[in-house]
C-alpha cells in the first residue's frame, strides 16, 4: 500500500515540475517583445520626419517670402535648397514639391511661387518606407506618404 502513494506523488511531482515552461514563455513573449519594442522605433522615426518636414516647410516658406535666392538658382531651387538646409537628415527630391499661389482677392490656387503680394503655398510629399517587415503588410507598399504645407503672404516689395 505504500508504494501506491509514492508513484502517485512522483507523478503528480512531474506534473507540477517547471523545468522548461520558462524557456517556452519567453519562446512566446520574445516575438511580441520585439514587435512592440520596433513598432515604437517605427513610429518614433516617422514622428521625428513629420516634425522635422513640418519644420523644413516653414523655414522654406519665409525664405520664400522674402523673394531671396541662391545665386545661380532659380527662386523655386532656392526654396527647396532651404527645406533641404532646414532637413539635413532627410532626402528630398524635385518632385517631392509642389509650389502653388493666390493673388489677392482671387479664390483659386495657381501653380508656381508667386509674387510681391500674392500668398505662397509650399507643399513637400515625403513617402516614408517602414523598417519593421511584420507591420509593412499594414500599410500600401509598407510605406507612409506625409504631406506638410505651409502658406504665408509674401512680402509686398521685392529688392
Amino acid at each position: 500500500m505504500t508504494a501506491m502513494p509514492n508513484t502517485r506523488i512522483r507523478r503528480f511531482g512531474r506534473l507540477r515540475s517547471s523545468r522548461g515552461a520558462t524557456l517556452i514563455e519567453a519562446a512566446f513573449i520574445t516575438p511580441l517583445l520585439l514587435i512592440l519594442t520596433f513598432s515604437v522605433m517605427d513610429f518614433g522615426a516617422l514622428l521625428y520626419v513629420y516634425l522635422s518636414l513640418e519644420s523644413g516647410v516653414s523655414q522654406a516658406t519665409r525664405f520664400a517670402v522674402t523673394n531671396a535666392s541662391t545665386p545661380g538658382m532659380t527662386r523655386e531651387q532656392s526654396i527647396m535648397n532651404a527645406m533641404r538646409q532646414a532637413t539635413p537628415t532627410l532626402t528630398l527630391a524635385d518632385t517631392d514639391f509642389t509650389f502653388t499661389f493666390m493673388r489677392p482677392g482671387a479664390t483659386t490656387w495657381s501653380s508656381g511661387a508667386g509674387g510681391p503680394g500674392d500668398i505662397g503655398r509650399v507643399t513637400v510629399n515625403y513617402t516614408w518606407t517602414l523598417m519593421t517587415p511584420l507591420i509593412r503588410p499594414f500599410f500600401t507598399n509598407g510605406q507612409i506618404n506625409v504631406r506638410v504645407e505651409s502658406a504665408m503672404k509674401n512680402e509686398a516689395q521685392w529688392n
